[in-house]
């Protein structure tokens, strides 16, 4: 059996709870980078996914938005100034970012800057995100602050969506950043 070594930036949680050559395994679409590893200027861009009925609806059943835009065909047909249902700005924002989050078992989200929803998002759209690494800061004694732009866009590149992503992040190295932190 060949052993592969595992990309940077991922590697096994090592879970106690299977067995051992299971936990030994590198962990699918987990990463654990560093506050130092986190490069500034870094911009990347997600495959693209098409939100179906289904994926509308079943976001609008889970998190009971029932406004006649994303939820009344025959409203937003007769008297929507769209013509059609939208999909809600809260799904795009979710699937939005879901298309570029990282699962760093490092990083943790300290929340969401600049919201706006720019353009409308209807069933059948496709969106893709890019994602801009955009500055970090030391905060915490064990954690610095890192600040990453998301804009979202649909069909060949209209911009629908915009925010900033602030995660804070361990150290590597916490001794590095004594008497340089925030708080």
């Amino acid at each position: 059996m060949h052993e592969f070594t595992p990309t940077v930036g991922v590697a096994s949680t090592h879970p106690t709870d299977m067995p051992q050559d299971h936990a030994a395994l590198p962990v699918w679409n987990a990463e654990n980078w560093f506050y130092e590893d986190w490069p500034v200027g870094q911009r990347i861009r997600s495959l693209r996914r098409t939100i179906a009925e289904g994926d509308s609806h079943l976001f609008n059943t889970l998190v009971v938005d029932i406004h006649p835009y994303v939820q009344d065909q025959m409203f937003a047909v007769r008297d929507g100034m769209f013509g059609r249902r939208l999909v809600a700005g809260a799904f795009v924002f979710s699937a939005g970012l879901g298309l570029v989050a990282t699962n760093c078992v490092n990083a943790f989200s300290y929340g969401y800057d600049k919201l706006r929803f720019i353009k409308p998002v209807f069933i059948g759209d496709t969106i893709y995100t890019i994602r801009t690494n955009m500055g970090k800061t030391p905060r915490y004694k064990e954690l610095g602050l890192i600040r990453a732009s998301y804009q979202v866009f649909k069909g060949e590149g209209e911009l629908v969506l915009y925010c900033e992503h602030l995660q804070t992040v361990k150290y590597k190295n916490p001794a590095d950043f004594v008497g340089k932190t925030e708080k």
